[in-house]
C-alpha cells in the first residue's frame, strides 16, 4: 500500500521559515518523481516544486528562490524548505508521487498520482 504522510506544518510569521516533510512507504521511493503541491482557499491545487530521481528540480515562479525541495532516498523522505514566507503562501500543502516511473517529472498537472493527506501552513502576523 502506497502511503505518504506530511508533517511539520503550522503557523509562521511573515518573513519566517518552515520546513515540511513527507515520509513515504509501500514502494521504491528512489524510483519515482516526487512533488509538492498546495491549495489555497478558493483556488485550485497547484504544483510548486518537483524533484526527479536524479534530484533535478523545478519550481513554480512564485516560490523560486524561496523554497527548496529535496529528498533523502535512504529515509524515504521528501522535504520542502520554505523561507521568506508571506500571506500568499498560506495553503494546504500536499506531497505527491507520480503514478508511473515513466510519467514526466514536471510542474504540469498530475492527473494520476498518489497523494498525502495534506498539511496546513498559515502565514500570518
Amino acid at each position: 500500500l502506497v502511503q505518504l504522510a506530511e508533517s511539520g506544518g503550522g503557523s509562521v510569521l511573515p518573513g519566517g521559515s518552515l520546513r515540511v516533510s513527507c515520509v513515504s512507504s509501500g514502494y521504491a521511493f528512489e524510483e519515482y518523481c516526487m512533488g509538492w503541491f498546495r491549495q489555497a482557499p478558493g483556488k485550485e491545487r497547484e504544483a510548486i516544486a518537483v524533484i526527479d530521481i536524479h534530484r533535478n528540480t523545478q519550481y513554480e515562479d512564485s516560490v523560486k528562490g524561496r523554497f527548496t525541495i529535496s529528498r533523502d532516498n535512504s529515509k524515504n523522505t521528501l522535504w520542502l524548505q520554505m523561507s521568506s514566507l508571506n500571506a500568499e503562501d498560506t495553503a494546504m500543502y500536499y506531497c505527491a508521487r507520480r503514478d508511473l516511473r515513466s510519467d514526466p517529472c514536471s510542474l504540469s498537472p498530475w492527473d494520476n498520482a498518489y497523494w498525502g493527506q495534506g498539511i496546513q501552513v498559515t502565514v500570518s502576523s
